[in-house]
């Protein structure tokens, strides 16, 4: 599986940032649609974010976390997890960066709010909501 392609936004081009790209309409496309196909899709999604969220709970290792099963599992599922990260992310913020940085290819959180998860989710929502996902 790989990344969302991305392409930079005209204001992004001016800038050079290539870490707030846009993902092709196409790409936004293809994971709302393959949430139309598949309805359980989502219902998969939410039983493995109930699992990670209660192996996880006890573990302080970042690493611990991203490594579980369940998290993985999360992040096989492909672009159609992207829409459903973010919402679950704009509802109850988590370590969700890693998988959506392995699905997306991209990171917006500037460095100097890495590590601190109300800026992370802050900027994940902000660009979710600027390109489409949301």
């Amino acid at each position: 599986m790989s990344p969302i392609k991305t392409e930079p936004a005209p204001a992004e081009q001016a800038h050079g940032n290539p870490s707030l790209s846009s993902p092709p309409k196409g790409e936004r496309d293809e994971a709302r649609s393959q949430l139309e196909k598949d309805p359980d899709l989502e219902q998969k999604f939410r039983e493995l974010v109930a699992i990670w969220q209660w192996e996880v709970a006890p573990l302080s290792s970042s690493t611990a976390r991203v490594q579980h099963p369940a998290y993985r599992e999360i992040i096989s599922l492909g672009p159609a997890a992207v829409p459903l990260l973010l919402r679950e992310l704009e509802q109850r913020p988590n370590h969700w960066f890693t998988a959506l940085k392995s699905l997306t290819g991209i990171d917006p959180v500037p460095p100097s709010d890495r590590g601190q998860i109300g800026p992370m989710t802050e900027a994940w929502i902000t660009w979710g909501k600027e390109h489409g996902f949301l």
